[in-house]
């Protein structure tokens, strides 16, 4: 069966997506044109980093490109191995910031619970790419109590961003029990999901799950889109079954050499969220992580470009241009009086 060019029922289900998720080698072959050099050097990444996709986000790649936007995101790249000698495996410092396994506290009114290390595309330019070595791991009760546990013994704690890995790949069973505890703690006003799903497997998004997310509105979900061609119909109902269940989405894109490093790309990936009601919140400017150098974007052109839209674009479309400092520094605003 071909994978890629599935039209049975099987396609809309999101069990059947994550199982036959294309993470060999020799399950690119196609995307390879014949180039047995190529299928090499998918295998040597690979041993280092490995990957992993969805029969739907695979069909998003144009196969007869190798600079397509969706296939750079998601397929192995040689250049992932000179990358391994730059950047810093953890560079937001987020390990040293971890009270308690899996939630990472870098500011003292909110913090981030990692529910899981699995996702349902390895994202090669993921700033958590060291988790990668650790294969895909299930937590037990504890790991989430001890999470639980933390945030309650700490009253300044209003917020908890729960993301991962990709928390929705968690049962909703789990989700519903951890989401609930966490909101059930006086203190904690909001909860907010970060998540990928609407972008590499939307038909995860339904109406039991979202189901389980409005019970603990206030609850905000983050997403990511980094191009306007991964907004399909099939992302954008995603994005509208959260909205209309009174979950506000937003957007976090990840400026990307060769993915969307100029003015028309950008201007169109903020009107196709804005014309779904998702709200363009921050276009990050990529982290120094090992295995990721080749993606990086100057700072300066970033800049450059965010300034060539503002004129342009309106502003309810224009996110803000930020740089991740590791540590309790935050974001900071890339704007050409702030450098």
């Amino acid at each position: 069966m071909d994978l890629l060019n599935n039209s049975s029922s099987e396609w809309l289900d999101w069990r059947w997506q994550y199982r036959n998720r294309l993470r060999r080698p020799e399950h690119l072959a196609g995307l390879a044109g014949g180039n047995s050099n190529l299928v090499d050097e998918w295998r040597r990444v690979a041993q280092s980093y490995p990957f992993a996709i969805t029969p739907y986000y695979a069909s998003l790649m144009d196969p007869t490109d190798r600079d397509d936007p969706i296939r750079l995101q998601c397929l192995p790249d040689i250049r992932e191995l000179a990358d391994i000698h730059t950047g810093q495996d953890d560079p937001l410092e987020e390990d040293r910031h971890t009270p308690v396994p899996g939630l990472i506290r870098r500011y003292p009114d909110r913090c981030l619970a990692l529910g899981t290390n699995r996702c349902a595309v390895y994202c090669r330019h993921c700033n958590r790419k060291r988790f990668w070595k650790q294969g895909s791991r299930r937590f037990s009760r504890a790991y989430f109590q001890g999470m639980i546990d933390h945030v309650a013994q700490n009253p300044a704690l209003r917020e908890v961003i729960v993301s991962g890995g990709d928390p929705l790949l968690l049962p909703e069973a789990t989700l519903d029990w951890f989401l609930g505890s966490m909101k059930a703690i006086p203190h904690v006003e909001v909860l907010r999901v970060g998540s990928r799903i609407p972008a590499v497997m939307p038909m995860r998004i339904n109406k039991k799950l979202v189901g389980v997310l409005k019970k603990y509105r206030p609850l905000w979900f983050n997403t990511q889109f980094n191009h306007p061609r991964e907004i399909t119909p099939e992302a954008a109902r995603a994005c509208d079954l959260l909205l209309t269940a009174g979950i506000p989405v937003s957007n976090q894109a990840v400026l990307l050499k060769g993915v969307n490093d100029d003015p028309e790309t950008l201007r169109e990936l903020f009107y196709s969220l804005q014309r779904n009601s998702v709200r363009p919140y921050y276009l990050f400017s990529c982290d120094p992580v090992k295995g990721v150098d080749h993606f990086r974007v100057d700072i300066r052109k970033g800049m450059e470009m965010m300034e060539q839209l503002w004129p342009r674009v309106s502003g309810l479309c224009l996110p803000r241009f930020v740089l991740d400092a590791p540590g309790e520094r935050g974001k900071i605003t890339l704007q050409s009086f702030s450098l």
